[in-house]
This record gives C-alpha cells, sequence and structure tokens, in this order.
C-alpha cells in the first residue's frame, strides 16, 4: 500500500483513542479564521471589488443592509434573520406602478448579500457552510410584463420623440439605436466614437458581464451617430452620446425620455413601456422572420446560457444578422 504503512495507521489510531479524539473530530475541527468585519467595515470593500453594474444593482440593498446591521459581524446573522430583513424590506419597498408586491426587492436583497457573503467566503472570514445568505432561498421570479411593441405604436412613440423636449435630435437618435440593435442601456452608454467601423457598417457593443460584440447598423444610422459625435465633440476614446453642450448623457436621460413620451401617449404610462421593451420589440420581429439562432444572436446573449447544445451549431453569422437589419430597415448592408 502506499502512503503510510498499516503499522503507522494502526498506531495513529491507537494515540487518537488514547486522546479521545475520532478521525470525525479532525475532519469537523474548526479552522482559525479572522475575526469577521462588521457590515459597515465590509460592505465598502465589497463595493470597491465588484464591477460598476454589479455596484448598481445591489448597492442599495447594501445600504439597507448597513443601516439595519451596520455594526454586527458577517457571521452573526441567521437565515431567519435574513428573512426578515427580506420582509422589512418588502414593507418598505418604494411604491411605483410598476412595483410587484416588493418580490423583485426581496430577490435583489438575497442576491445582494449572496454577493457579499461570496466574497466573504473566499477572503476567509467564514466558511462555505456557514454562508447563511445561500440558505436563504430567493422569492419565484414572476413572468416579465414586458412584450414586442406593434409597429403604429412605435411609430407613435418615435413621432413624440422627435417633436417634443430640449433636445428632439438626441432622443431620436437614441430610439434608432436601440430599435435597430437591440442593445441594452449600458451598450448605448459605452459606445464610442472608436468602436464605429463605417466601412463595413458595424458597431461595438460592450454589454452586461464585460461582454462585447461588433452589431451591424444600416448605413442611415452609421451616419447619424458620426455626425452626432463630430457635431457634440465626442473625443474618440470618450462617450459618444452627448448634450449639445457636449456632456456625456446618463441613464437621467433615458428616464426623462420615457417620462416625456408617456405625458403624451397614455398607454406609454400605463404599461410602463422602457427602453428594453424596444429590445423585445427588435428581437420579437427578427425571430419570426429569421429564426431563433439568428435572434440569439442579435441579442448578444452569452453562449451555453440557456439556449441548450444546439446552440452551438446553429450560431448565426454576422452576414445573417446583417441582413435581418437591412430587411428591417429596408437599407442595403455591406455585409448583407
Amino acid at each position: 500500500m502506499s502512503g503510510a504503512s498499516q503499522a503507522e495507521l494502526d498506531a495513529a489510531r491507537l494515540l487518537l483513542a488514547r486522546m479521545g479524539i475520532s478521525a470525525a473530530d479532525l475532519v469537523e475541527a474548526p479552522t482559525s479564521r479572522p475575526v469577521a468585519p462588521t457590515f459597515a467595515e465590509y460592505v465598502p470593500v465589497v463595493s470597491a471589488a465588484v464591477s460598476v453594474g454589479t455596484r448598481r444593482a445591489y448597492g442599495s440593498y447594501w445600504k439597507r443592509v448597513v443601516e439595519q446591521w451596520g455594526q454586527r459581524r458577517l457571521d452573526e446573522p441567521t437565515p431567519s434573520e435574513i428573512e426578515q430583513l427580506g420582509e422589512y424590506v418588502k414593507a418598505h419597498v418604494v411604491a411605483r406602478r410598476n412595483a410587484r408586491g416588493g418580490r423583485s426587492a426581496v430577490e435583489h436583497l438575497v442576491a445582494a448579500l449572496r454577493c457579499l457573503y461570496k466574497r466573504a467566503v473566499a477572503d476567509g472570514f467564514i466558511a462555505a457552510a456557514d454562508d447563511p445568505a445561500a440558505k436563504v432561498a430567493k422569492p419565484r421570479r414572476l413572468a416579465s410584463t414586458r412584450r414586442a411593441v406593434a409597429d403604429s405604436r412605435l411609430a407613435e412613440i418615435n413621432e413624440v420623440a422627435a417633436s417634443t423636449g430640449d433636445d428632439p435630435v438626441l432622443d431620436s437618435l437614441l430610439l434608432r439605436l436601440h430599435t435597430e440593435t437591440a442593445c441594452r442601456r449600458g451598450g448605448a452608454l459605452a459606445l464610442r466614437p472608436v468602436d464605429l467601423d463605417p466601412e463595413q457598417c458595424l458597431i461595438l457593443l460592450r454589454e452586461k458581464g464585460d461582454s462585447a460584440r461588433w452589431q451591424p447598423v444600416s448605413p442611415t444610422l452609421m451616419r447619424h451617430l458620426q455626425r452626432h459625435a463630430a457635431e457634440r465633440h465626442a473625443p474618440a476614446v470618450g462617450q459618444l452620446l452627448r448634450y449639445r453642450d457636449g456632456r456625456p448623457i446618463t441613464r437621467r436621460r433615458y428616464d426623462h425620455l420615457w417620462v416625456r413620451v408617456g405625458e403624451h401617449l397614455p398607454w406609454v404610462y400605463v404599461q410602463q413601456i422602457s427602453t428594453h421593451w424596444l429590445r423585445h420589440t427588435t428581437l420579437t420581429w427578427v425571430e419570426r422572420n429569421f429564426g431563433y439562432a439568428v435572434a440569439r444572436e442579435y441579442a448578444g446573449h452569452a453562449e451555453g446560457s440557456s439556449a441548450g447544445t444546439t446552440a452551438t451549431y446553429v450560431r448565426a453569422t454576422l452576414q445573417e444578422v446583417a441582413r435581418a437589419l437591412a430587411a428591417l430597415t429596408s437599407e442595403p448592408h455591406p455585409l448583407a
């Protein structure tokens, strides 16, 4: 036999028996760990270590945790206490028209705590088996109310955006960009002049999860993006989308846009239409006309995310996406 001899093993067992220690005691013996920090001490550490998107998603929930448990150590709360905090957050959620009984708030709280404790385990402050957030189930996510917007309704939205507000040129460009590319807000805000390839009519979209992909656009949209960057003095490696005075826009521009559109179109306000509905609209149209594989590539979804093994074999090419774009806009594309 390899390793220790049988005689050595017998001697070790005899010694442990005389000491009153079993093999199970050795396996289960706690590892010496540093004293766990308080939530007030540790939340800023985690916040500085995560991505901007994660910080934006979980920041408000970490703030709530610090408010409630700031002076408690990470190893003190139990799963039951996390569930109690979830009920508190649910009861005090800000009432909005699109609120769904606080379920989303509880889900995000649990996710924020799981992120926090995952870091605490990696940093050696608690054992993975002692992670209380991992023992709390997230509320079942309800089906999204978003869906594709009808052509006539989309035309109404574009008309209002182009005829109202303090910068209709900017708002029209935003709607065109999202309708053509089905990109997320983060992708549009991250777009830079250097990310434009006018020769092939491609733009580089950098979106969630640090993903990056080349997306075909129509020649018309490419011209408008180039003109916008030139007229508003966007630096080559700076944000492309800007106000008239040269300041880069933020997510607040989208909020103001949809509030204004909702004031002119009551159904937009009632249904809480947002930029993400444009993504649903475009991807639904592409899927109906060009199939699932092209729609999946058009969306920029990661391989293997939820599509199954078949998706590896039916991945759409840029040329196929360009043909879908050309049909969508009725404009020929260099790659089509």
